[in-house]
């Protein structure tokens, strides 16, 4: 079972960001041997949702984004990690399901716009993202921008 919380940055205790920074750079910087400037800006005008397991690990997170932040138009959901020791257990699953929950709960009623590694536009699409068509290399790294339009 994993339990979530969701907080703004202000919010966070230095241990908690400790942990965010520590599997994003995990994931994003080691195993994907993907050099980047990780901290931009963006984390200090955002939510922080957080999956932790029964033991209170931090297994999966993403960041959620006001319009105007990432996109002048869009919400948008950023920095979706998962530990590696948590794939294949359902946590994405369930932190997409949480994130997309906190977004329109956050910011209303409101399409969310991402920049999905194109390898998983299958799984976006799944909870209703559309790809936009706009592949782009970022960070060396095909991305694709997908949208979902607000709840009905």
């Amino acid at each position: 079972m994993i339990q979530f919380i969701c907080i703004p940055f202000s919010e966070l205790s230095p241990y908690a960001l400790y942990e965010i920074l520590a599997l994003r750079q995990e994931v994003f910087v080691v195993e994907q041997n993907c050099p980047y400037q990780d901290c931009d800006g963006k984390d200090l005008q955002s939510h922080h949702l957080m999956g932790r397991d029964e033991h209170g690990k931090l297994i999966c997170y993403t960041r959620l984004l006001p319009k105007g932040v990432s996109y002048p138009e869009y919400v948008s959901i950023g920095r979706v990690v998962s530990s590696p020791a948590a794939r294949g257990s359902g946590a994405g699953i369930l932190l997409m399901e949480e994130s997309i929950r906190r977004c329109y709960e956050l910011f209303g009623n409101e399409p969310i716009k991402i920049g999905a590694q194109t390898y998983l536009l299958k799984f976006y699409e799944k909870f209703g993202f559309r790809s936009t068509g706009e592949e782009y290399l970022e960070d060396g790294i095909p991305h694709t921008k997908m949208i979902l339009e607000g709840s009905k």
